[in-house]
């Protein structure tokens, strides 16, 4: 079964949220609906980055990964 990793923006600020997913689409609407994670409800997120991941193990090291890179993360905000 394949994942994504995936980093949202909120739309009125600069504050950003990285997941992982077997449904990309259908994640990002939860988020938009107030039914993702407790730190995205209330908040209008837009998709910034996304990467396809062969297998759950791997997507949570790289969520990880992206989640404690600052220099990565920021990278990424400012540039997509």
């Amino acid at each position: 079964m394949s994942y994504f990793v995936y980093m949202l923006k909120e739309k009125s600020s600069n504050t950003t949220y990285v997941g992982y997913t077997k449904n990309l689409e259908n994640r990002i609407k939860l988020h938009n609906f107030g039914k993702g994670a407790k730190f995205t409800r209330g908040r209008k997120w837009k998709l910034i980055y996304s990467e396809h991941i062969e297998n759950k193990a791997k997507a949570i090291s790289r969520e990880n990964y992206i989640k404690k890179n600052r220099k990565l993360r920021n990278f990424i905000k400012n540039n997509y």
